[in-house]
This record gives C-alpha cells, structure tokens and sequence, in this order.
C-alpha cells in the first residue's frame, strides 16, 4: 500500500484517493519574472516523480501546475511591488513580454530535464473572472472585508485558520500590524483583490471588479486554479515548505469557507536546496539557474542529482552531488552495454533477481516515495546482472527493460543517446571507428589518439578489446 506523508498531520497515511483509480494532483508553479533556479527545479522533479509513480501503480493521474503572471508581490504580507512588474521595469519591456519569455525558458528546462508536462499549465490571469466571483462569495459569507478598493481575508472569522502550519493567531501581533497597516483589520488578514493605485502609482497589469480597477492577491490564484480543473476537494497538493507558513494557509482558508468543504486530503512539500552549505540567495552569489547547470552538465545528470535525495530531506547542492550523478550514469550505462554487448549464456539465474528489484523499488516508493531506497535496490540489480551476463539472452533483455522502466519512473531516460538517432549515431560511429583503425594500421597514433579524445570529451568513449574496438555513451 503506498503511505504518503501528510504535511496537515505530520504522519504518513494509506492513500486513498477521492475516486478509484483516479488521483487529482494540484502542485504550485512558477511565478514567472526569473528563470528556474536549481531549487525550483528539484521540487518540480519531485512531483514529476510523485506523478509517475501514480500512473506506474496504475492511476489515472490529472495534474495541474499553473503560472503565476501576476499578483505575487515582494512581500507576503501584500507588500511592495509585484515581482513581475518590478522585474519588467529593470529589464526595460513590457510585463506581459517578461512572462512570455520566462514560460519559454520554463518550459524549456522542463523538458530538458524530462519532467512530463501537467495536464492543465493555467496562468493565473486566464481566471480572473472566477477569482472574483470567489471574492464575492467571501463577502456575502462575512469571511472578508473591503477598505478603499481592497479586499482582505479575515482571518479571524475562520476557526481553523493557520491549522496546516499549527499557527496560533496572536492578538497582540495582531494589534501591532493593525497599527502598522490600517487597513487591515488583523495580523494575519492577506490580500483577496488589490486596488491597482497605490499613491501615484498605478498597477500596470489591472482589470476591472466591483471594487475598482485592481489585481488578485497571490494566495487566492491557486485555490480559484485549483479548484476550476480539479474540484472544490484535491486528493493531493504539493508546494515547497515554503508555503506551509502562509501561502498554503491561506488556500484552506478560503477554500474551505468559499465552499463549505475539505480543500485537501493530502498536503505534501518538498524541502530547501543548499548551495555549498549556505542558503541560496544572487546576494550572496551562490544562486545557480537550472539551464546553468543543464548546460555544463547536461539534463540527465542534473535530473539525476535533483532526484536521488529524498523529496522531504534537505539537500545540499556541491560538486559531490554532480560527480555522484555522473558516477551513476556510468555504472547504469555500463550495465545497459554490457547486456547489449554480451552474447549469453544457458543460465537463469537473474529470473529471481528481476521480481525481487521490482519488488524491492515499490517497496520503497510506497514508503512516501523514497528514492533513495528505490536507487539502492536499482544498484543492488546491477551488481547482479554484472555478474550474470551468462545468462540467456531472452531474460538478460528482460532485466535490461525491467531497469529501463524503473529508472524511467525517476524520470531517468536512458533509451536516448546524446539526443541523436539510434541509428544514425551507429553508423556515424561505425565510420568513426573505422577511420581510427585505418589510422593505427597506418601508425598514425597521432590521429588515433585525438579521435579518442574528441569522442571522450563529448561522452562517447571507444574501448579497445580482444574482439576489436567497441563504444559507449558515458553521460
């Protein structure tokens, strides 16, 4: 039985979706005014494997993971300037340019780290008009509150308000913040709808509402996304933990009063990468993109080091962390190379090995998806195909698809090379090859030797045997 581990009751629980056979996945997305940094990165790759395994244990999965393109404001507390509009300014374009150019990179290292894409990518300014039928709701039911063309949650009306993170409201924190911000009643009141004028300012990315001309809070987009396209109650709804004080309270909050129902039954979030030991942060100078890393490394070893820590561990993101992903590949690329290249044998030894790894990794993924003990039960196989290629060849073709399909669930492709046609890139080599024979007949070592090099530094490395010269993609 697959257990996940439920952020609102701090313990892992048999799933068990609202409708058999059917899970409804809500994850937060990208606010899109900077591109995907290496933090971002790890937690869509955490529901990427969270999402593949649901559909490998056979669900019909429908995700959605939507675009913030407006309202998600420097502060939480609905202050400063919107993120997206402040970023366009600097770069000297327009908002509505800025958020096209990121969801193209987006999607971009999305798939360049082979993380399948939701079903449904909403941007939060295609549901506008629903937010504001929430808003109204809100009103009518007395959970919320209009000053001077802004509309603010009243936290204090919810009894549960702050259960996700085991918030307690404070009155004297709440006294405090009414002082410092007077149109809000209290401490943890947050934005529903904001007036598009603040001074002399005007909010660029406005629309019209019964309140004025203004924009929706940030926390009021994912509730009003999430429930167009998966119903007023999600079985699962991931975010970073950087959500759970907050963001995520703010959901239930108006969810829940908006429609008299249970917002979500799972709550799952993943934890905070580190960079050499220290918080990420560009002040610092240790903020690393995704595409940065995609480009030096390539996607599959970035994937690989993004998904071999625990979803809900903290990981520490330095040099080891790239060399093991690249050690790793070769030991799984070894073993494809070796059943490819072996010519078996009468011996059926690896039957019993096959089920016990599969066995083995859903074991171990059931345990609230834990990739690490998934990875070390892939390992474990290896050593033993490696020592079994004198196996027939029908069940050493069976344990090289069975290790292909487990590591493709970790989103981990190894069908592809380098990108290229299986084919063309074998007769590419096979001519490669050829002219670094010639040239050895020939005792142009010289040339031998920088053709080896060349391929090396590309990932293709050429081993000369008894049986002649053979090649395989290291990374």
């Amino acid at each position: 039985m697959l257990k996940i581990y439920n952020t609102m009751t701090r313990q892992k629980e048999v799933f068990k979706p609202i409708e058999e056979g059917r899970v409804r996945i809500y994850t937060c997305g990208q606010t899109v005014y900077d591109d995907v940094h290496i933090g971002n990165a790890r937690t869509y790759s955490s529901w990427d494997v969270v999402v593949r395994y649901l559909r490998y244990k056979g669900y019909d999965v429908f995700h959605v993971q939507n675009f913030t393109d407006v309202g998600h404001l420097t502060d939480d507390a609905d202050q400063g300037e919107d993120k997206i509009e402040k970023r366009a300014r600097e770069e000297n374009i327009n908002p509505w340019e800025l958020v096209d150019k990121q969801i193209q990179e987006y999607w971009q290292v999305i798939d360049n780290l082979n993380i399948q894409r939701p079903n449904i990518s909403p941007r939060a300014t295609a549901v506008i008009p629903d937010m504001i039928e929430i808003i109204k709701i809100l009103l009518e039911k007395g959970y919320a509150y209009e000053v001077e063309g802004n509309v603010y949650y009243d936290t204090f009306k919810f009894k549960d308000y702050g259960k996700l993170a085991k918030l307690k409201l404070d009155e004297e924190k709440a006294q405090a913040r009414v002082v410092q911000d007077p149109l809000k009643r209290n401490y943890y009141d947050f934005a529903l709808w904001l007036n598009a004028r603040k001074g002399d300012q005007i909010h660029i990315m406005r629309w019209n509402s019964p309140w004025g001309e203004g924009y929706p809070g940030w926390h009021l987009e994912c509730s009003v996304m999430g429930m167009k396209y998966l119903g007023e109650t999600l079985d699962i709804h991931g975010g970073g933990i950087d959500h759970i004080p907050t963001h995520h309270p703010n959901e239930i909050a108006q969810s829940e009063a908006a429609t008299g129902k249970k917002f979500v039954n799972w709550w799952m979030h993943a934890e905070f990468i580190t960079l050499n030991g220290q918080k990420m942060s560009k002040s610092l100078g240790n903020y690393v993109t995704a595409r940065e890393l995609i480009d030096e490394h390539g996607g599959l070893v970035v994937r690989m080091g993004l998904v071999s820590g625990h979803y809900r561990s903290a990981v520490d993101w330095n040099p080891k962390v790239i060399e093991n992903a690249k050690s790793n590949i070769e030991k799984i690329r070894n073993c494809l190379n070796n059943i490819e290249h072996s010519s078996g044998g009468n011996s059926e030894t690896l039957k019993s090995a096959i089920k016990e790894v599969r066995s083995s990794f859903e074991e171990a993924m059931d345990d609230d998806f834990n990739t690490p003990r998934a990875f070390a039960a892939i390992y474990e196989f290896i050593k033993q195909v490696n020592s079994s290629l004198d196996n027939k060849k029908e069940i050493l073709n069976k344990a090289r698809d069975t290790l292909i399909e487990l590591l493709g669930v970790l989103g981990l492709d190894f069908t592809k090379k380098k990108g290229f046609d299986d084919k063309k890139i074998n007769e590419l080599m096979e001519i490669i090859i050829n002219i670094r024979e010639q040239s050895r007949k020939e005792k142009n070592y010289e040339l031998s030797d920088k053709i080896r090099k060349k391929l090396r530094e590309v990932g293709i490395q050429i081993e000369d045997g008894a049986e002649g010269p053979r090649w395989k993609i290291t990374t």
